[in-house]
């Protein structure tokens, strides 16, 4: 299984994308800004997106894909998208998205029987099996309906984990923990001086990611990719977690966008 790293900004400046994972060539893991970087003919190969939540920076670029692959698909008569996300995620998405105000509604065009794009809810705790792809749905704990995901290429195999947007989180590491995991990508939006927001916003600061990092089983010694930084933060916050002081010694990388993981 090939994972690349098409976005992983926590907002868009020069050189910034922010976050949305391509799974081999088929699956996408959100669909932050990071998507339009992607040719036509990579967009068409997607036929699943799996959403962790819907604030804007992980699905931006969503209703723009659709809409740049519509004809084609359509003249080829390819099925329909599938968005497969949480219910609370699908129900924003329909109410101020895909509404015919800010955007058509995918899911009745051309028609409600032969859509553009369908919406497949899960929940925390389900197992997606898309072709050889396992996918498990983690918790998260966010400000809105989210989750995180593990996925591996077929069933045991070691994992790609990711935290999705999230503050503190027992229920994630109590799973992560029983998992074979070979890559841990997770969120540290804040630096340490903007702590009392990453908390206020659930999300993470060093500090915070120091704790969390805490409840992860010294017998796990996956490589740890940190995501999702604010680019006016990111040299402190880089700065901040090469000083953490974490125990056992941690594997602790940058992740950039257009990097590639083979699972």
């Amino acid at each position: 299984m090939r994972i690349r790293v098409l976005g992983c900004s926590g907002a868009i400046a020069q050189g910034c994308r922010t976050t949305a994972f391509l799974l081999d060539d088929d699956v996408l893991i959100d669909a932050g800004t990071g998507v339009g970087d992607l040719g036509l003919e990579e967009m068409l190969r997607i036929d699943h997106v799996l959403l962790s939540h819907a604030h804007l920076d992980h699905v931006a670029a969503l209703p723009l894909m659709l809409d740049a692959v519509a004809s084609r698909r359509l003249a080829v008569g390819m099925p329909p998208l599938q968005v497969h996300a949480l219910h609370g995620t699908i129900d924003a998405l329909r109410a101020h998205i895909f509404n015919d105000t800010i955007w058509p509604d995918f899911t009745a065009i051309p028609s409600l029987q032969a859509p553009l794009m369908r919406f497949v809810p899960f929940q925390v705790g389900d197992v997606l099996r898309i072709g050889r792809k396992r996918v498990e749905v983690l918790p998260a704990v966010h400000t809105v309906p989210a989750a995180g995901f593990a996925v591996s290429p077929d069933e045991g195999g070691e994992c790609w984990v990711f935290s999705g947007d999230t503050g503190r989180n027992p229920a994630f590491w109590s799973r992560v923990n029983e998992l074979p995991v070979a890559h841990l990508v997770i969120e540290t939006a804040f630096s340490n001086r903007e702590t009392e927001l990453a908390l206020r916003s659930q999300h993470l600061a060093p500090s915070l990611l120091a704790e969390e990092l805490a409840r992860l089983s010294p017998a796990l010694r996956p490589l740890i990719h940190i995501t999702h930084t604010k680019p006016a933060e990111t040299a402190l916050i880089i700065e901040e977690i090469h000083r953490l002081d974490v125990e056992p010694r941690r594997d602790i990388r940058w992740l950039s966008a257009g990097q590639v993981f083979e699972i």
